[in-house]
């Protein structure tokens, strides 16, 4: 409506992270339509709620293809198109949790802190296309139907409660920080509000205090969580 796009402007492809072997095929089917890409936003995954304890391994195996071998496996495909072209934008939707330690959330901070440390190190592989630009975001909690669609300890249970999600980030606003982020080239955008933002600072300058206050905070969140709360 405020755009100007006509059909040739727009096209939905369906696309299963986990399906490897399909991301060539469909990065291609982009290029053909439109010639080229100009941006990849890598925001596909699933969060976890779970102790390890009590988590089946084929769990952490699940979450790590999903979030982490499938986002690279799209990566490597379109990369490989910006790097002919010499320009681009990789912008991917890491988490705070790729920055910090949680209780309930194991599996999803390794694929987290794994898309960091990988993206982090591409770009100091990327240093002769100074004009591809690759972009982490972290955002704290936003509302979204994250919470509904979450690994619990086994792959064929899902989570009972989603609890409120009022206090959480709008979607909206998360979406065009996302966007001034990569509109700006940021290395790495932490999109949260207090309290969330402030412990990702501890977690970065002062991780003693960090884990201090996690370990009570972490504490009364299992509690809640055995609860149903």
């Amino acid at each position: 409506e405020i755009s100007s796009l006509s059909e040739k402007d727009i096209l939905v492809l369906r696309l299963d992270l986990t399906d490897r072997s399909s991301h060539e095929a469909a990065t291609n089917s982009v290029l053909k339509h439109f010639g080229k890409i100009d941006v990849l936003v890598n925001n596909g995954g699933r969060s976890q709620r779970s102790l390890f304890v009590d988590t089946n391994l084929d769990v952490y195996s699940a979450i790590i293809e999903l979030n982490y071998l499938g986002t690279i496996s799209l990566t490597k495909y379109v990369l490989n198109h910006m790097i002919q072209r010499k320009r681009g934008k990789i912008v991917t939707v890491s988490s705070v949790m790729g920055i910090m330690g949680a209780p309930l959330a194991t599996g999803y901070c390794a694929s987290k802190h794994a898309l960091q440390g990988f993206f982090n190190s591409l770009r100091t592989e990327l240093t002769d296309y100074p004009e591809i630009s690759i972009i982490n975001i972290c955002p704290g909690p936003v509302q979204s139907k994250i919470i509904q669609n979450v690994f619990t300890e086994n792959l064929a249970k899902s989570l009972e409660s989603s609890g409120d999600q009022s206090h959480k980030m709008p979607t909206d606003r998360c979406a065009r920080l996302t966007l001034v982020s990569a509109a700006n080239d940021l290395k790495e955008a932490w999109i949260s509000d207090h309290p969330y933002l402030a412990v990702c600072y501890l977690w970065q300058y002062a991780p003693t205090w960090a884990w201090w206050l996690m370990n009570r905070m972490g504490k009364r969140r299992i509690q809640n969580f055995k609860s149903g709360v």
